[in-house]
């Protein structure tokens, strides 16, 4: 049965309390410091989309110049504090840290980073100064890691930005899309103020490309525009029993998990997940903590294909949640309208396919698990029907840039609305690409 409210609050408050907490007192901060060797052409800081100077923000750890390890952070990635929440951190800085090669534990760069960042977004350090006003108005459009990080440098260099965001509160995926044990809604309101608190940059919320607004009204009122719109549209399995009452889209669950009180969200007592990305982790694993009493990740390949993390991984396996490899879904069997079932074919792999990767086959066998509930996390696609509504070049729906710049004149655009769906930390990144063309385009226009 589908049903909200079934764990008491203590239960919620524990199941949802923060997985990667940060040090808990200053000596074990320094310890993990102090272990670093601070190596020169660090390979840390080359696995870093935004290119954090981690060796030197964790030196002035040592010598506590914490005011001067998160502006060394920040000024390489403004949302610093939620991506030391949320980045996979095990393929990115930590797992090329050079103690991995030694067989030991590598530095813990995400907690460090959060040692840092936590208390400068908390006290609203002013580790920035904006520059006198300029006379131009740039128009961001979406609120996410891509354009937050776009509108603070504009607005470092005296441009006044205004941000059109279609939810109710800014942050994109950081706010509505990831693991509530990851990063909180509250963390991530902090963390957009903070960046706001510059100054010179107005959110107006509730805003839609498309419905309140088009580019061509953007481009009239505004010198520059850039479209950081994301993914968002949830790719359809496309099998019988796809409407029954009890399917849901992982990116849906997981917003109104993020969006309403824990003890509102309806959760099966058997949830079966379709896929093994990160998304179909977080599913799975809240679904876990929600008080399901069997969740089951349903992936068409073998734990080697898979596309999460193995940390992720180990998380759902912790959680209690069964894998069931080499299989794809056939068919969802309803009774009254609402999921009973799941048949799956049973796969097995071929050569390999356009991602590289072993193409799964069917064998002919077939599966069936009782579950009342299917989450579907099988990837995302893009606006298409918006981005052609507006004109703008796409390929299926990505945006095509050159150098952040579409084929319209003055609108730049980057993350995930143009290259399908990366970490948050590539989308600061595009961000930050994103201004310097503006600010390029600006200097040029001035002339």
């Amino acid at each position: 049965m589908i049903k909200p409210n079934r764990l008491s609050p203590e239960q919620y408050a524990e199941n949802f309390s923060d997985i990667k907490p940060p040090f808990d007192n200053k000596e074990a901060a320094l310890v993990e410091a102090n272990r670093c060797l601070f190596c020169y052409d660090a390979p840390c800081t080359k696995s870093c989309p935004t290119s954090i100077d981690i060796p030197k923000f964790i030196k002035q750890i040592t010598t506590d110049n914490i005011k001067g390890s998160a502006h060394t952070i920040f000024v390489s990635n403004i949302l610093g504090g939620g991506c030391a929440r949320v980045c996979p951190v095990e393929k990115l800085c930590e797992g090329s840290c050079v103690y991995n090669l030694l067989n030991e534990p590598p530095i813990p760069i995400a907690r460090l980073q959060r040692y840092s960042t936590d208390p400068a977004i908390e006290n609203k350090w002013e580790l920035f100064h904006r520059k006198p006003d300029i006379p131009v108005k740039v128009a961001v459009v979406g609120a996410g890691p891509a354009g937050l990080s776009c509108a603070h440098v504009l607005s470092r260099e005296g441009i006044n930005v205004t941000i059109f965001e279609k939810e109710a509160k800014g942050g994109g995926l950081m706010t509505y899309g990831i693991a509530a044990y990851k990063v909180t809604p509250e963390s991530c309101q902090d963390e957009v103020d903070y960046i706001t608190s510059l100054g010179g940059i107005d959110i107006k919320y509730n805003q839609t490309l498309g419905v309140d607004f088009s580019l061509d009204d953007l481009q009239r009122d505004y010198d520059a525009v850039y479209l950081g719109i994301g993914v968002g549209l949830a790719n359809k399995l496309n099998i019988p029993g796809e409407d029954l009452e009890g399917v849901e889209d992982a990116i849906r669950f997981i917003y109104d998990l993020r969006s309403h009180p824990l003890n509102k969200i309806a959760v099966g007592d058997r949830v079966a997940v379709i896929g093994m990305g990160n998304t179909a982790i977080d599913a799975a694993t809240q679904s876990k903590r929600l008080g399901a009493k069997e969740v089951t990740m349903v992936y068409r390949r073998t734990a080697s294909e898979k596309t999460c993390t193995q940390h992720e991984l180990d998380i759902a396996l912790l959680d209690g949640c069964n894998m069931l490899w080499l299989a794809a879904p056939k068919e969802i069997v309803g009774t009254n309208g609402k999921v009973s079932a799941l048949v799956c074919d049973l796969m097995k792999l071929g050569a390999p396919d356009k991602s590289g990767r072993p193409a799964p086959e069917p064998t002919g066998e077939t599966i069936t698990l009782q579950v009342d509930m299917v989450i579907k996390a099988t990837g995302q696609s893009p606006y298409t029907e918006l981005v052609n509504q507006e004109h703008l070049d796409n390929q299926k729906g990505k945006i095509s840039v050159h150098n952040t710049a579409t084929n319209i004149p003055s609108v730049f655009a980057g993350g995930d609305c143009v290259n399908g769906g990366k970490e948050a930390v590539d989308a600061v990144q595009a961000g930050k690409d994103g201004a310097a063309a503006i600010l390029d385009f600006l200097k040029i226009k001035s002339k």
